[in-house]
């Protein structure tokens, strides 16, 4: 899959910056180093290195692009390459904070015990994965894939829906003494359907897209963008409301 693109990923930098927020407002006081996760372009990292000024601060990625502009934003932290799929942290790391990495590794039912185990006791991770898949935006994605000439292309495209809360709470609970989860469902206040479209051409349209030609790509799009349009009808303003949820968990070894 082609590098992620930290200019559309930050054209919606406050929404996406806001559940990074919230996840961070309950996650308790740790020690030992913290590990961004997934750190993006360092909009969650620089959250962090608000909270912990003086604290030893990593930023991970597994995007090269991605990386060049976390290092841009803050200079004085260590950003490095990670892949989340196989990363695992040492037992000195006080906290690893994932803000909306976790939900594209099919596995990480697996992958997020193995993360919260290896952590000394009192360690905390904390994740937030968009809870999304059911909404309008990214049922259209799956009805445009199986719909057009790419349909074979495109079988394996569609995320899977997350579990329920109490399926992460039975794999985490082993290995946590305490474990927060819940849903935040945001509607976030957006210009028109082309900005849906624009916000998820960043994340959750890209495997839809980038197994296309170009001329491909455009009429994909273009059917996408009208079944957008008709699904968001405009409010009193002209503007849409795209309805998120996201799923919420902070587990303390």
């Amino acid at each position: 899959m082609p590098d992620w693109s930290p200019t559309l990923y930050s054209r919606f930098e406050d929404e996406r910056t806001r559940p990074a927020r919230d996840l961070l407002a309950q996650v308790p006081e740790v020690a030992g180093r913290i590990v961004d996760m997934g750190c993006g372009p360092g909009n969650s990292t620089e959250l962090l290195v608000g909270r912990w000024p003086d604290r030893d601060i990593v930023g991970l990625d597994s995007s090269p692009a991605m990386l060049v502009e976390a290092r841009k934003r803050l200079p004085s932290i260590r950003f490095e390459a990670a892949d989340a799929t196989t990363w695992t942290p040492e037992p000195d790391v006080g906290l690893v904070f994932a803000n909306a990495i976790y939900q594209w590794i099919p596995d990480h039912l697996t992958v997020l015990p193995r993360v919260l185990g290896a952590m000394g006791e009192g360690g905390a991770l904390a994740v937030q994965m968009p809870d999304n898949v059911a909404e309008p935006s990214h049922q259209l994605m799956r009805e445009v894939a199986a719909s057009g000439p790419w349909a074979d292309r495109l079988a394996g495209a569609v995320r899977a829906t997350l579990p329920s809360p109490r399926v992460y709470y039975d794999a985490l609970k082993p290995f946590a003494r305490r474990i927060d989860i819940w849903h935040t469902a945001y509607n976030h206040v957006l210009a028109d359907p082309a900005a849906i479209v624009d916000w998820v051409r960043a994340t959750g349209l890209r495997p839809f897209l980038d197994p296309l030609s170009e001329a491909e790509k455009n009429t994909f799009l273009a059917d996408y963008t009208a079944r957008i349009a008709a699904a968001y009808p405009p409010t009193i303003d002209g503007k849409v409301l795209l309805r998120f949820p996201r799923l919420f968990i902070v587990a303390v070894r």
